[in-house]
């Protein structure tokens, strides 16, 4: 749990992320890609809540805000796509997680990942208060 995941599975979902995020950039997106790059906006500012990494949260606003509109014109349009500063903000955040997915140590992820779960289920996505020993 103090080590980081696995490099070729780290690798594996670093790739699915930037996949998206060049299909969102070519106007050929879908909502799957909308919603991965939801998943790893959260994900990052979660890992980045645990010390691991540099999300802020006026980047993940900025961020919130981008996928909003992907969303509505995805909806309306049929054409899921990132405009050039979404682009470049999730170019940004895809990097540093990518750097949050080599070197967090797995407890940080399964946390991360755990919240998200609850996030998702429509339960509080605050990581529950644990006994120390």
């Amino acid at each position: 749990m103090l080590l980081p995941i696995a490099r070729p599975i780290a690798d594996d979902l670093a790739l699915r992320v930037h996949l998206a995020l060049d299909a969102l950039r070519r106007h050929a997106g879908s909502l799957s890609d909308a919603q991965t790059l939801t998943q790893i906006m959260l994900l990052s500012g979660f890992l980045a809540d645990c010390g691991f990494g540099s999300a802020t949260r006026e980047q993940l606003g900025f961020a919130e805000r981008a996928l909003a509109e992907v969303f509505e014109n995805g909806r309306e349009t049929g054409l899921w796509k990132l405009d050039g500063d979404g682009f470049a903000l999730f170019a940004a955040l895809a990097t540093n997680y990518d750097e949050q997915l080599h070197r967090a140590p797995l407890w940080a992820i399964t946390d991360a990942s755990e919240r998200l779960d609850r996030l998702t289920a429509g339960m509080t996505f605050q990581a529950p208060v644990r006994k120390r020993a």
